[in-house]
């Protein structure tokens, strides 16, 4: 499920994925910075910057990126795990990059027969007023197709519970 959602200055999206995997597979996966490459898009041109010294992502840490959000187009994004409680969150923030903010957040949800992934992104679209009115139809089409691709690759790797 993806769902996008105005809320007071932004936007919000949220995406809910079910798996037959446990909570430490999926843990393993989602928190090894390096994995982000396996479900982003190729078009993107995702590539880390930042030698990650550790296995998995803590709190403090600085990520650089370079991606391209559009064709012929590619920037700088750097980003801060904020907050990590191990095995059930975990929260992103662009600190450089392609948005006007950018506050991502994982989290892994116990249910019958497996983990819920729930994915939750609240962001602002850069260039004021003019990025308020693109971002309908140019801005969220893309980031729709970013999560429609990472669900297809997570269930590719970890099945899926429907």
């Amino acid at each position: 499920m993806i769902q996008f959602e105005a809320i007071p200055g932004a936007m919000q999206l949220k995406t809910i994925q079910d798996f037959p995997a446990t909570r430490a597979e999926l843990w393993d996966f989602i928190s090894r910075p390096e994995n982000l490459k396996k479900i982003t898009p190729e078009a993107m041109g995702f590539e880390i910057k930042t030698k990650i010294e550790q296995d998995k992502a803590y709190a403090g840490q600085i990520i650089a990126y370079y991606v391209k959000p559009f064709p012929g187009i590619k920037t700088d994004w750097i980003t801060e795990i904020t907050q990590v409680t191990e095995g059930e969150f975990f929260i992103d923030e662009q600190k450089l990059g392609p948005y006007a903010m950018w506050h991502h957040e994982h989290r892994l949800i116990d249910i019958e027969g497996g983990i819920r992934m729930m994915d939750i992104i609240t962001y602002r679209a850069p260039f004021g007023i003019l990025g308020k009115m693109v971002e309908p139809l140019i801005i969220r089409s893309k980031l729709r197709g970013i999560f429609e691709y990472r669900e297809e690759k997570l269930t590719e790797i970890f099945g899926t519970l429907r």
